[in-house]
């Protein structure tokens, strides 16, 4: 991959972020004018320059120090999910406790980190036993441990949606570095049963099971949301209705800002720019899988694929979401949505394919230096 793969995947971020200012802004713009409305697109503003800034510090990083860190964060992660599970430290949120509060840094959503550490520490495994792959133990057994352990953590959180986005990623992970297919076969056998058992066992996770099933039936209670979308997506049209004109947002659509600001993008500005946002990501995949192929290494190779993933399938799990094409799964569209947490580390994900990128091409310039020639002279 040449820089030019850097210019495309940069432009690509620049246009979704900057859509999703734009649709937050909108999104925020109610009829009842309030002096606060636009507090959410301010706090947006902040946290991208933070993740900016945070994605050129980690485009910059030596890669033998990120994966020196790979363990002491990998633990760190896991403690602070561990901690969503201790009262006083915990933020509730809509009967979830996906969130801590911590000084400083204030509210955080540790699950949006543990996506970028879960995959540097997978990627850490295979390429420390990359001749070892294919067998059940330190080919399979140990790294469904690394990546099974923050994710029950995750899920046990009640937040499936990320919990299932991010095992979706994981697999493919596994697969790409050699895992045996009839390993992961049955290990994804065993994740639905769980899955399934788990939504069977909430309440609230059932009724969205079920409205996705029926939304007309559901459309006053569980499918609200779905079903406010799906009509949203149907006014806009092919042109949309023109920013600041949607009327589905003004309806008490929850969380338009953020699991559901596709929608208002649907309607506001039409098919066109809807079609756009899932081109963006297909770019966005189509570019880091190349640079990950491109990579000096196999630490790079894997942890390119991973981070790529951690991008694209949580945003095409959101737009199935918004279209009900899958039951509702509560996860944030990347760089559109408003969330802090989940904006910075995308930034930073990103950071780390540009990393990757920048040493490659390097490692390519990189000259052999000549080998002086010399003459002798025989004498007779």
């Amino acid at each position: 991959m040449g820089k030019g793969a850097s210019i495309i995947l940069c432009l690509t971020v620049a246009g979704l972020i900057t859509l999703g200012l734009v649709m937050l802004a909108s999104a925020s713009a109610k009829w009842d004018f309030r002096a606060d409305q636009y507090s959410y697109l301010v706090r947006q503003i902040t946290w991208m320059g933070i993740g900016i800034v945070g994605m050129v510090i980690m485009s910059l990083i030596d890669i033998r120090l990120l994966r020196r860190m790979t363990w002491p964060l990998f633990a760190m992660v896991c403690v602070a999910l561990i901690l969503c599970y201790i009262p006083g430290i915990r933020d509730e949120a809509k009967g979830e406790y996906r969130w801590i509060v911590l000084p400083l840094v204030g509210r955080f959503q540790p699950s949006e980190a543990s996506k970028l550490v879960i995959m540097m520490a997978l990627a850490w495994w295979f390429s420390r036993y990359q001749a070892e792959t294919k067998t059940f133990g330190k080919g399979f057994v140990v790294p469904s441990l690394i990546l099974g352990f923050p994710l029950l953590l995750i899920l046990f959180e009640w937040d499936m949606g990320t919990a299932a986005g991010l095992g979706a990623a994981g697999v493919l992970v596994l697969f790409v570095a050699g895992s045996r297919f009839v390993y992961l076969g049955g290990a994804m056998a065993g994740a639905v049963a769980l899955g399934w058992q788990m939504v069977a066992m909430n309440p609230i996770r059932m009724s969205r099971m079920l409205a996705f099933l029926d939304l007309d039936q559901y459309k006053q209670g569980a499918g609200w949301q779905q079903w406010l979308a799906v009509r949203a997506f149907g006014n806009g049209g092919v042109e949309g209705m023109g920013l600041g004109n949607g009327v589905v947002k003004q309806m008490n659509l929850p969380e338009h800002h953020t699991d559901f600001i596709f929608p208002i993008i649907g309607e506001e500005l039409g098919v066109i720019f809807s079609l756009g946002v899932v081109f963006c990501f297909v770019v966005i995949f189509l570019v880091g899988m190349g640079i990950s192929l491109s990579a000096r290494d196999r630490f790079e190779t894997i942890l390119g694929v991973g981070v790529t993933c951690m991008l694209v399938i949580p945003a095409m799990m959101n737009m199935a979401v918004t279209t009900a094409s899958i039951p509702n799964t509560g996860l944030p569209l990347p760089f559109v949505s408003y969330g802090g947490s989940s904006l910075v580390f995308s930034f930073a994900m990103v950071g780390v394919l540009l990393g990757i990128l920048r040493r490659s091409q390097a490692a390519e310039r990189k000259e052999i230096p000549a080998v002086k020639e010399k003459s002798l002279e025989v004498s007779l």
